[in-house]
């Protein structure tokens, strides 16, 4: 009796793929938790991979590295608990739900549910946070490219971009940029900005 084994080959990116995966990797663990001193330290390395153009993405890097050179892991856990963590209303919500429809676990949360189960995900075991959070739909965002770097990957990937973070990253960059008494991540709203900008120019000339 024999058996075959099938083993399908993971997908080949090409150079755009692999920097937009791992651009969405970099938003993700900037906004998941605050970023401890191995995760700062790496900060310049990217930018001076990404940061050496001067377009507006180029240009972000680079405030994103500044940022990370005068700030250590102490200072941004403050920052990170304040902002995003306080009891109440934090200054900044992560969430989309919040910015289109003006409440958590609106309408956009059930959107979203929706869209994931029909993708075969959903939300890990022992994860509190809602799936409209910033660096779930980054994480997502970044498993849509790597397994589907062809033309049907790329139309569910313009479909999720387009539903659930196009709506809405904007009054998200305003938010941070007008937060109070931080330092990081007004700094670090400029790459969200310009990352997703491309996004969506990308996207609509599909």
């Amino acid at each position: 009796m024999s058996a075959v084994l099938d083993v399908r080959a993971a997908p080949v990116l090409s150079d755009e793929d692999r920097a937009r995966a791992e651009h969405y990797a970099v938003l993700s663990r900037l906004f998941a938790s605050a970023p401890d001193a191995e995760f700062l330290n790496k900060l310049p390395a990217l930018a001076a991979t990404w940061g050496s153009s001067g377009n507006a993405l180029g240009q972000a890097w680079l405030m994103l590295r500044d940022a990370a050179l005068s700030t250590d892991a102490e200072q941004l856990e403050d920052e990170y608990t304040r902002l995003f963590l306080t009891i109440g209303r934090p200054d900044v919500m992560l969430f989309g739900s919040f910015y289109m429809a003006g409440f958590l676990m609106e309408g956009p949360v059930v959107e979203l549910r929706a869209d994931l189960a029909e993708l075969g995900l959903g939300r890990r075991f022992g994860v509190t946070e809602s799936e409209d959070h910033i660096a779930a739909l980054c994480d997502v965002m970044r498993h849509l490219i790597v397994t589907g770097p062809d033309a049907a990957g790329l139309g569910r990937q313009q479909l999720f971009f387009t539903r659930h973070i196009a709506p809405w990253f904007e009054a998200l960059c305003d938010a941070l940029e007008r937060a109070p008494d931080a330092r990081f991540y007004p700094r670090a709203a400029a790459l969200v900005r310009a990352f997703f900008e491309i996004e969506r120019l990308a996207f609509d000339m599909l």
